[in-house]
């Protein structure tokens, strides 16, 4: 990797950390990359946000955090390295949005000019001289995220961004989240909001009890959930089932007149019932979502698990 790819990445290497006797992070690895927005997801309680801290150098751990090769804590101007969004309240309520950022800008020797560019960027434009004190969740994630982009940063980490944002803010930031991967820089996304990280994240980090489960491309991953199984609608479930079977199919009954088939593309299942005169009205693979996939990596790692409501009256 070369020196400028370097600068934009972030690495986490053995990290292990306890907090009494729970073992909060257990050898946790992966790196982000360049280029490209990885979702770092699991269960509450799984060590993300304990991560997220040990990186930026707020927290201690056996093991190794490095931004651009380097621990955070060594960098002279760290906001031009590494731009973070952990805590969208932890600002001064009494200054106004530009003020706050003025004042980050002076202590990283950015330019003031700079302030003006991330308030457009962030879509504050409106509200840059009104008390941050005054601003809903989702008006102080846009002020967290100018503030992690002041120093122009080749690498963003951001927790729970689509936090408090409305429809129109979700969709803003999907883009502004595409658009930082598409400069080239390492973009890191915590989110539990499984349906955005499938049309944002390129990569996906998914952790659980401090170690990590899956580290793997979106597509990848939703292939391998997807499992190669194929939906059949048909008026002659048997007939079909028996065809199916015959060619090294798996067949279960999935409702009436629906077939869940494994073991054949859909193209050959199609191939397969035509010749033998077994009529359908859908033959379609399954799709995974990105929810139904972590489900699965995550289920022996949660944490804390909630009952039904009617069991807890028991």
């Amino acid at each position: 990797m070369s020196d400028e790819s370097t600068k934009a990445t972030i690495e986490v290497i053995g990290l292990r950390k306890r907090f009494g006797p729970q073992l909060a992070l257990d050898g946790m690895t992966f790196t982000v990359r360049p280029g490209r927005v990885t979702g770092f997801v699991g269960p509450n309680g799984a060590g993300k946000s304990t991560t997220m801290r040990v990186i930026l150098g707020l927290d201690a751990a056996e093991g190794k955090a490095l931004v651009g090769g380097v621990p955070y804590r060594t960098l002279r101007r760290p906001l031009r390295h590494l731009g973070a969004l952990l805590d969208a309240s932890a600002l001064q309520p009494s200054r106004t949005a530009r003020n706050h950022l003025l004042w980050l800008a002076h202590s990283q020797g950015v330019p003031p000019r700079r302030v003006d560019e991330v308030i457009e960027q962030a879509g504050l434009g409106t509200a840059a001289r009104r008390k941050a004190g005054g601003f809903s969740l989702g008006m102080r994630q846009r002020l967290g995220i100018a503030a992690a982009l002041l120093g122009d940063p080749p690498v963003v980490m951001l927790d729970e961004p689509f936090n408090g944002l409305d429809p129109d803010g979700i969709v803003w930031m999907r883009g502004f989240l595409a658009e930082l991967a598409r400069q080239g820089r390492a973009v890191l996304v915590s989110s539990h909001l499984m349906s955005e990280l499938q049309d944002t994240a390129d990569h996906l980090v998914v952790i659980g009890r401090g170690r990590v489960v899956a580290d793997t491309s979106v597509s990848e991953l939703l292939a391998e959930a997807s499992g190669g199984r194929v939906t059949l609608r048909t008026s002659a479930t048997p007939r079909a089932a028996q065809v199916l079977h015959g060619a090294g199919a798996t067949v279960l009954a999935t409702g009436p007149g629906t077939l869940g088939v494994t073991g054949l593309p859909d193209e050959e299942i199609v191939a397969l019932l035509a010749r033998n005169g077994v009529p359908f009205s859908q033959v379609s693979a399954h799709r995974a979502t990105l929810e139904e996939a972590y489900m699965e990596l995550t289920r022996d790692a949660v944490e804390y698990r909630g009952i039904p409501a009617g069991e807890a009256t028991r």
